[in-house]
């Protein structure tokens, strides 16, 4: 090969010309350095901190760093200094092989502002190889019939290095016989070839030894030897000729191993053996005697190993020729690789973030990477993607960056993370591509209120319920994430009769479940209105209300209460009047009471359990009225006593009991008369008795007078809550208000009864009472007003009065 042109040397030129392309590199965005190969690691370069005009303490503050495509790293940054410095040992003839300028390509990040620049160094070489001979020792045999001025072609050297550092001369060692002469080629090498300046005579010598010295113009000059031994044939004076002086030929990368590509031939003016030509590959330093083989008989060049596009476009081959007694030529095979698209793009990732917050604007950059092809032409040629549905685009920036960045504004409650594909295809045909995966968190914000499962809640608790226990359970949910979804529940402050409601109920503020703080009483009150509040724990914090309805169930803890017949207060026994010639049925009078508890709890009945006379009288089991069951015979005694039970209907029933005692008589004389011979007097003197009637006349009198009064009193007041109920419950707008009899809101038919006066005695006194304050409660009605007998007595004294009946309403 012939060697390259020589560089000048010259220092000033050589600054003026780095000089220039600084000046030139600044001018177009791209920075130049130089560097010789071979240098120590940390070896200076170029001043980076000078060039991106910032301070070297920035550098390290900014992310300054260098990012390359998949190269071994060459160099770095030194962040006191802010220099570029060589990382390692560079060996120029590694990187570039025999080209005549090695550069060395990669761009610096600046991070913080995601800014990317070029940079170029040049590795300038060194004199650190030596030429080297495929061969150390060669052999030719020359015929002694050779003239003088015959030319043998010799094998040339090899110098790694390039320009003045590479190949310069050929010397021969002083001999009577030959002489070195160097040719220069079409491609710039030197090749040596022997002169034969006097003619051989082999009987006097038939083998010389000669040395051949290659030397390059490195400083110091390095050199390389081969030695010759040139043995003296007989008459075999032509070499042989190939067909064509260079052999071209082009072959697609992916060719099979085997495939033979190209036959080379060459001919041989002699006859007999010394025309009998055999091909051999010149064993030059290098990689091509591996990836072809040439049959040394037919000259066909097979490859043995797969050819690459990218690692070498084109391969020189050089191929002897040589005929039987030992004479040879040369010629070069180029054989040009031609590119398929066999490499799918390639993904750099230069930066990318794994969190975003879901109130990021629109253009926030996820990802910046860098695609690479090592094809060429339309094959390197790549079109980068990612899915249209995702909220996500691509930005091309500078030498095949691309910026991932957002469209709109993400949402953490619809989509909490995103799987990103990015697939870069090539213009190949048929086309590769690569896809690069990107996992993205979307950072949650309390952008949500917590909100309950319902819009409103309501529970039935039954009465008497134990103090602490568990009534009921109120759950809210935040599609938020972590701090943001924890929620913490309360209650809203109100009052209930008089007290707070936390004095009531009280609610676990991590589970929401409500603890009853006391036992509730259906009777006190038969309902409940909370406000729950669920309240996340973001900043700043958001909450949201919910209504609670807890209706109290009633239990059956309160046992039937006998409005009438009440007993005096005096310690007497209230007696009823039944007239001796009461037909069957006749209403004696009726036992009237309410029971606290409502519904079935409420539901009452009466029994009579127990009667001095039995079959006498009987009880209605829904009303409380009690009525003859048969006439009233003479044999009757005089005075009879009723035991009456009533009962409800809860699970398990209560009851209560009260003792009536009846008076047979037809009018209140007969009354007091029957009363006096209940018992016989222990005084014989009849005047006493008669002391005894008058004063029970006057009592009786006194009795009534008050029973007035009283009568008027409650009748007022009855009238004043009769018109409170009215307001309170609608339900029973319907039904006259002068047929029910109330208590304590529980609502009860009653008859209407004819007579307003009863009896009451012991065992030691009779007298008459009126026990109208026990039919305060019973209501009347005109029909039965002009149907019953009353006693003549106390009824003249109501019309002389001008009194009139009175109806109660409750």
């Amino acid at each position: 090969m012939a060697a390259r042109p020589k560089f000048p040397r010259c220092k000033r030129l050589d600054l003026l010309c780095l000089l220039v392309a600084a000046l030139w590199g600044a001018g177009a965005g791209q920075m130049r350095y130089s560097v010789p190969e071979e240098t120590d690691k940390g070896s200076f370069v170029g001043d980076i901190a000078k060039d991106l005009g910032l301070e070297p303490p920035a550098l390290a503050e900014r992310g300054v760093r260098i990012v390359s495509r998949g190269r071994k790293q060459l160099f770095a940054l030194n962040p006191r200094g802010g220099s570029l410095v060589t990382a390692g040992r560079i060996d120029r003839e590694e990187l570039c092989a025999q080209s005549a300028r090695c550069l060395v390509n990669f761009n610096i990040l600046v991070e913080d502002k995601l800014s990317i620049y070029s940079v170029e160094v040049e590795i300038r070489d060194i004199n650190d190889n030596a030429p080297r001979f495929g061969v150390e020792e060669l052999e030719l045999k020359i015929s002694e019939t050779t003239p003088p001025g015959f030319r043998i072609p010799l094998k040339s050297a090899h110098d790694a290095d390039v320009g003045e550092n590479t190949l310069q001369k050929y010397e021969l060692n002083p001999n009577d016989h030959f002489s070195l002469d160097v040719r220069s080629g079409a491609d710039g090498n030197k090749y040596p070839e022997l002169v034969l300046e006097r003619a051989l005579d082999r009987e006097a010598e038939n083998v010389h030894h000669l040395v051949l010295l290659a030397s390059d113009g490195g400083d110091p000059v390095l050199t390389g030897t081969s030695r010759i031994r040139v043995t003296v044939l007989d008459v075999n004076d032509n070499a042989p000729v190939f067909a064509q002086p260079e052999y071209r030929v082009s072959v697609p990368e992916n060719v099979p191993v085997g495939s033979r590509i190209l036959t080379v031939t060459a001919t041989d003016a002699d006859e007999g053996s010394n025309a009998q030509v055999t091909y051999f590959l010149e064993k030059n330093p290098g990689k091509n005697s591996e990836v072809f083989e040439l049959k040394s008989t037919s000259g066909d060049i097979e490859i043995i190993k797969n050819l690459d596009y990218e690692d070498a476009k084109f391969h020189e081959i050089d191929i002897e020729a040589q005929d039987g007694p030992g004479l040879l030529t040369r010629t070069k095979v180029i054989v040009t690789v031609l590119d398929v698209n066999d490499n799918a793009p390639e993904f750099y990732m230069t930066s990318a973030t794994s969190s975003v917050s879901e109130d990021s604007p629109a253009g926030t950059v996820i990802a910046l990477f860098n695609v690479h092809d090592r094809d060429s032409g339309q094959n390197a040629f790549i079109t980068c993607s990612v899915p249209q549905n995702l909220p996500f685009k691509l930005e091309r920036s500078v030498d095949n960056y691309h910026r991932l960045v957002t469209t709109r504004a993400l949402d953490r409650e619809q989509i909490s993370y995103y799987n990103i594909t990015v697939t870069a295809q090539d213009g190949g045909n048929p086309s590769l591509f690569t896809n690069a995966y990107i996992w993205l968190q979307v950072a949650d914000i309390n952008d949500n209120p917590p909100a309950f499962t319902h819009t409103s809640y309501s529970a039935y608790i039954p009465e008497n319920n134990p103090r602490g226990a568990s009534i009921f359970s109120v759950a809210a949910y935040d599609p938020d994430g972590y701090d943001n979804a924890h929620i913490t529940y309360s209650l809203a402050e109100g009052t209930l009769q008089g007290a707070p409601l936390s004095s009531y109920i009280s609610i676990n503020s991590d589970t929401g479940v409500l603890y009853a703080l006391r036992s509730f009483d259906y009777e006190q009150f038969r309902d409940l209105q909370l406000w729950v509040t669920a309240q996340d724990s973001g900043d700043p914090p958001l909450s949201s209300n919910v209504s609670l309805s807890l209706f109290l169930l009633d239990q059956n803890d309160n046992a039937p209460e006998i409005l009438y017949p009440t007993l005096p207060t005096d310690g007497s026994t209230g007696v009823e009047l039944a007239p001796r010639s009461a037909e069957p049925g006749y209403l004696v009078t009726k036992v009237v009471a309410v029971d606290r508890d409502s519904g079935q709890n409420a539901w009452l009945s009466y029994r009579l359990l127990k009667a001095s006379e039995p079959g006498l009288f009987a009880v209605g089991l829904h009303t409380g009225e009690v009525r003859t069951a048969r006439a009233l015979l003479d044999r009757d005694a005089l005075k009879q006593s009723l035991v009456v039970a009533v009962q409800d209907h809860g699970q398990p029933s209560l009851s209560a009991t009260v003792t009536l005692t009846v008076a047979v008589a037809d009018s209140i004389p007969d009354v007091l008369a029957d009363l006096g011979s209940l018992e016989p007097s222990t005084n014989p003197d009849d005047s006493g008795l008669t002391l005894y009637l008058v004063v029970a006349v006057a009592a009786v009198s006194c009795v009534f007078l008050a029973f007035v009064i009283v009568l008027l009193a409650l009748r007022m007041r009855r009238w004043h809550k009769s018109r409170l109920l009215q307001a309170a419950g609608g339900g029973l707008a319907g039904v006259g208000a002068s047929h029910f009899v109330g208590v304590d809101g529980v609502r009860a038919f009653l008859k209407t009864y004819s007579h307003e006066v009863s009896l009451t005695a012991d065992s030691r006194k009779s007298h008459v009472i009126f026990p109208q304050p026990n039919y305060a409660d019973t209501l009347i009605s005109h029909e039965s007003c002009g149907k019953r007998d009353f006693l003549s007595g106390p009824q003249s004294l109501l019309e002389d009065k001008g009194e009139e009946t009175f109806s109660q309403v409750n």
